[in-house]
């Protein structure tokens, strides 16, 4: 649990460069081991108010292949964090307390691709729930006095809720 300010910002047109960028550098270090990149999160939402982490999501060959290239993350900055909480997960965090990145690694085909890609679809696709959910985390992030589990649990219902609705529009 981390305690220091939450910051939840004005989109800003200069994410999807970042994230770009990043691609780039993750593709370079990790080779034929990346499937896909794709943006997820509120970064990767135009006009979504976010926190200014660009969160990417990783799909990959294998977890094993990805471990080993744990070096290659280390080389480019980042800090390993395994699952961190969820299953068949590898997490990677660029930037430590100031942090920019996140990365968010799975292998094709698990269930948490599918559940991020539909909600940020299901986000860029409906204003109205995209600005409820900015309201909602400036909210939080004003509340929470720093916790960042705090900040996670006020948004949580609201996400589950609207995720269901966005992985049932992907049936």
């Amino acid at each position: 649990m981390s305690k220091k300010a939450i910051r939840v910002v004005d989109y800003d047109t200069a994410w999807a460069d970042a994230f770009l960028h990043e691609t780039q550098r993750l593709r370079g270090a990790l080779g034929e081991s990346v499937l896909d990149v794709q943006p997820i999160g509120s970064t990767a939402v135009p006009g979504l108010a976010a926190k200014p982490v660009i969160d990417i999501l990783l799909v990959v060959r294998s977890l094993a292949e990805l471990d080993a290239k744990e070096p290659a993350m280390i080389a480019l900055g980042y800090q390993p964090k395994g699952e961190y909480g969820i299953r068949g997960r590898r997490y990677y965090q660029l930037g430590g307390a100031a942090r920019t990145h996140q990365v968010h690694s799975f292998v094709r085909g698990d269930r948490n691709t599918q559940r991020h890609l539909a909600f940020r679809d299901y986000l860029r696709m409906n204003h109205g729930v995209a600005a409820e959910y900015a309201q909602i985390k400036r909210a939080a992030a004003e509340a929470c006095n720093g916790d960042s589990e705090i900040y996670r649990r006020m948004k949580d219902e609201f996400i589950k809720a609207h995720e269901r609705l966005a992985l049932i529009g992907n049936d």
